[in-house]
């Protein structure tokens, strides 16, 4: 039988590694790790790995025609969403130019695309949301992923279509191996360990998704190769005062440290939509998608981390 060869971009990020780890697992699967520059996981078993610049077409084409993947399950991204509003140039580059080049490499290939996209394409006014629901971006960074959505959405308008997915999230936590990338339940648990006073929105809704599942949820769709929009997310609506709380709950740490707070106290380049989060009816129903609840996201990385 010959092996699924699936090529992950940005496997040095905290998606990226969680995905390397699930599907290196997998026997049916050859798995080929690319990201900027040098290759950061803490194992080299089980997968190949190429340096990838996703901003230059010329290494995309390249490295597709080298590796010749069956999937590529794009998860490279600029996600600061401040850092998007204030460098917008570099924004554009990583979060639209980039998918375009894969496209294009894609299509000579016949390769299937999976792209990661975001609940902030939402203006959050009607959330949680299905797979169907009307985008409209309140920052930069969720135009430039809402105009990367369209460019798949429209590859077949000059052009032979590709086969793609798009697999939509929301607030991803989890631990990376270097970790580089802080979550609230660690920012919660070291805030209140250290008997610091913290204030946190009760305004703002999501539906917070654990990174293990997020990547089980990429590797359900690229193992059918589903073509379409999926909602991969937590299945909680919770406000990060309520993840908080649910945080020093777990931990046995002091909740009178944690202080309501609105969004409005807080002053970011980048709006915010209000109540996003995500319907999940669709990858429950056609990929059998089950995440984990909050709580039992808490307790998983309390495991990782020892606590």
């Amino acid at each position: 039988m010959n092996k699924k060869r699936i090529l992950i971009t940005g496997s040095n990020g905290l998606l990226g590694q969680k995905l390397v780890e699930l599907l290196i697992q997998k026997p049916g699967i050859q798995l080929i790790a690319t990201a900027r520059g040098d290759n950061r996981l803490p194992f080299v078993e089980g997968y190949e790995y190429y340096p990838l610049d996703i901003t230059e077409a010329a290494q995309v084409r390249e490295v597709l025609e080298l590796t010749r993947p069956d999937v590529v399950i794009h998860t490279a991204a600029m996600t600061n969403v401040d850092q998007c509003e204030s460098e917008k140039e570099a924004c554009w580059a990583q979060n639209v130019k980039a998918v375009e080049y894969l496209v294009e490499a894609c299509r000579e290939q016949d390769t299937f695309l999976l792209h990661l996209s975001t609940d902030f394409i939402f203006d959050g006014a009607e959330g949680p949301y299905d797979e169907e629901a009307e985008a409209n971006p309140l920052s930069f960074y969720g135009w430039s992923k809402y105009a990367a959505e369209k460019v798949l959405i429209n590859s077949g308008a000059f052009a032979a279509p590709i086969r793609w997915a798009i697999a939509r999230t929301v607030l991803v936590y989890g631990i990376a191996h270097d970790m580089s990338r802080s979550n609230i339940i660690l920012w919660v648990k070291k805030s209140l360990e250290e008997a610091k006073n913290i204030n946190v929105v009760t305004d703002q809704w999501r539906t917070p998704t654990l990174a293990e599942d997020l990547a089980v949820g990429c590797y359900l769709i690229a193992e059918k190769e589903a073509e379409g929009v999926f909602n991969i997310s937590g299945k909680d609506l919770l406000t990060p005062y309520e993840m908080a709380i649910m945080t020093a709950d777990y931990f046995g740490l002091d909740q009178s440290l944690i202080a309501e707070a609105d969004s409005t106290t807080f002053t970011q380049p980048a709006k915010r939509p209000a109540r996003t989060g995500f319907i999940l009816d669709k990858p429950r129903k056609t990929l059998g998608y089950e995440p984990h609840s909050f709580r039992e996201g808490i307790e998983i990385l309390a495991g990782q981390i020892g606590g």
